[in-house]
């Protein structure tokens, strides 16, 4: 139920506004502001700070952190580390900002999902962790969640979890329509739903009206590049590009046919549907088996887990929805302090297994993805199936270049009201990805923008 949180607050976050966001508002200036302008911060430093008598406040969506922030108090007792919940989605990030703008109450560390952060950077209020040593453990997370935190200006987050997608799918309807195996290719997948629809009645999945982070990464997969930001005031924007509307179009004959559902998920109906036979599958995120689990036990034993069906047989990729980050507020008083607990919590090994055992996150870090302890578990749910080692080895399979929009919650709360729209209604979804495109070039070059 954790990672249903996770696709709430991408849903929430799609309904807001950015114009704080953009008003170009900086934090409050403060003692640890210019520490990252002072060159590398040494042993030495790093060392005073934890034996330090010092207070950090982290603010985070998550249950049950303490356990994960114990284990760093306990390696250095000077440091007291208070967790607070502050809400989720919307909620989360506009208390963030809100604190930010006024000077007073922000914490001292955030969550924050690989979407947002260059809305943060955009103001800059992310303390770069590049001076304090962030560096030295980039090989230790997937490559392509490292890129989501850095870039050539600095480092700006640590990894905490990723949502590498798979197909999820029922084997007991699909064996009730002759379907032998996951479908390789799109191809098989098309022809699949057809013969699915017509010896059960089934849906092959579902593509839903309200969900941009799932189409997302269903570009991501297919190589499509919808977003660009150079860290300054130059975006591109590329949501209507052939390749983008190669992916639409096929989604559009699929639910034009009947043969995949355009619901809205993360709903009663939804859920209704993945316990019924509504759904024969799932195009989903490393996240979703758990969320199964505690969410349609009753079908226990009728899931197996593959990977996305592929555009070109002879490839091996896959697109990413989801995953987040622990990020140290430039406004933060005590900056080293702040930096090595984001960095321990997410790197230490017994706190990196904690939060995939104890919070259920999908890791980014490659001592918990290699831990064979981990990795070989058998799922009763999926059959027996080791569910870990097929998404981990999934996790590498992801573009490494995918980057976002310093007004993500904008571009998704527009794709929900076109591009949603138009897959509910059965529309045109070509002519809703040309809508979108016109939308936030026009919304970026009224925000001072410049557009490629």
């Amino acid at each position: 139920m954790k990672k249903l949180s996770r696709a709430a607050t991408a849903i929430a976050l799609a309904a807001s506004v950015t114009g704080l966001m953009l008003t170009g508002c900086t934090p409050a200036a403060n003692p640890g502001q210019n520490a990252t302008s002072q060159g590398p911060v040494s042993q030495e430093e790093i060392n005073k700070a934890l034996k330090t008598p010092t207070k950090l406040t982290m603010w985070t969506w998550l249950p049950d952190v303490e356990k994960e922030v114990a284990l760093f108090e306990k390696a250095h007792p000077e440091i007291d580390v208070t967790v607070e919940n502050v809400g989720q989605g919307l909620e989360h990030y506009q208390k963030v900002r809100t604190a930010l703008q006024s000077g007073e109450g922000a914490p001292d560390v955030i969550q924050v999902e690989y979407q947002y952060i260059p809305s943060f950077n955009l103001t800059d209020s992310l303390l770069n962790l590049r001076p304090y040593g962030a560096d030295d453990v980039a090989g230790d997370y997937v490559d392509w969640a490292w890129k989501q935190v850095s870039d050539d200006k600095g480092v700006w987050a640590f990894p905490q979890d990723i949502g590498p997608m798979g197909n999820l799918y029922r084997t007991d309807i699909l064996e009730k329509a002759g379907v032998t195996k996951a479908p390789e290719t799109y191809e098989e997948y098309a022809a699949a739903a057809q013969q699915i629809k017509d010896k059960t009645g089934s849906y092959i999945s579902n593509l839903p009206t309200n969900d941009p982070a799932q189409i997302i990464g269903l570009l991501w997969q297919a190589g499509v590049k919808p977003f660009g930001y150079d860290g300054d005031k130059t975006v591109s924007i590329n949501v209507n590009s052939p390749e983008a509307k190669k992916v639409l179009s096929y989604w559009q004959n699929l639910i034009q046919k009947g043969l995949v559902s355009g619901d809205a998920d993360f709903n009663d109906q939804f859920y209704q549907g993945l316990a019924s036979s509504k759904y024969a599958g799932w195009l989903t995120a490393a996240w979703a088996p758990i969320f199964l689990q505690g969410t349609v036990e009753s079908t226990s034993g009728n899931w197996t887990a593959a990977p996305l069906p592929q555009w070109k047989a002879d490839e091996n990729v896959s697109g990413n929805w989801g995953g987040s980050a622990n990020a140290v507020l430039k406004t933060s008083k005590n900056p080293i302090a702040a930096a090595e607990l984001t960095k321990f919590i997410n790197h230490d090994k017994e706190a990196t297994k904690m939060f995939a055992t104890e919070q259920f996150l999908f890791p980014a870090a490659k001592s918990v993805l290699e831990d064979p302890a981990w990795v070989e578990q058998k799922v009763a749910f999926f059959g027996g199936q080791q569910v870990n080692k097929l998404f981990a080895e999934i996790a590498g399979t992801v573009d490494t270049e995918f980057q976002w929009l310093p007004f993500t919650e904008y571009a998704y709360s527009q794709f929900n009201e076109i591009v949603g729209s138009a897959i509910g209604s059965k529309a045109d979804l070509s002519t809703a990805l040309d809508k979108w495109q016109e939308t936030l070039t026009s919304y970026a070059k009224d925000q001072g923008f410049t557009v490629k």
